[in-house]
């Protein structure tokens, strides 16, 4: 995994933060380094709960026979529903940018063969613990805890 691929989903977090909502991006990357698919959470622009950046990138990717080979890019830990996702669809390796600011399901993808590699890279701890702490609200209901 090549740790330059982060920068596309950060790209990606910043054009969600920009836009009103919560900062993570991703991208779902080919063997050869090609990103197949890009987005970010766009649960507060589009009033859905279920758009999440792993989601958006994986979309955007569109079909594929085989997931195995590719990568999916995230600037943050997934979550339970994103890691659900990387499962059902066999997608081979993670790399995520941070895993402080939230502990999502990286060790348990590791468990189960997929391979995942966590950088703890300033610019997404940067990006997410200022957007924890502005907007508690909006970070409370991305990860389902009621206040």
């Amino acid at each position: 995994m090549d740790p330059s691929w982060l920068d596309v989903a950060v790209e990606q977090a910043r054009a969600g933060l920009t836009s009103g909502g919560i900062p993570i991006g991703a991208a779902l990357v080919g063997p050869d380094g090609e990103v197949l698919g890009r987005g970010h959470n766009r649960r507060v622009q589009d009033g859905d709960p279920t758009v999440h950046g792993e989601t958006a990138a994986f979309r955007d990717a569109g079909r594929r026979r085989d997931y195995r080979s590719t990568t999916m890019v995230t600037t943050l830990s997934p979550c339970w529903y994103c890691s659900g996702l990387i499962r059902q669809f066999g997608i081979g390796a993670v790399l995520v940018g941070e895993a402080r600011t939230f502990h999502g399901g990286h060790d348990w993808l590791a468990e189960h063969g997929v391979r995942v590699q966590v950088l703890d890279d300033a610019r997404c701890v940067d990006m997410m613990t200022a957007f924890v702490a502005e907007r508690p609200d909006l970070w409370n209901e991305d990860i389902g805890v009621a206040e």
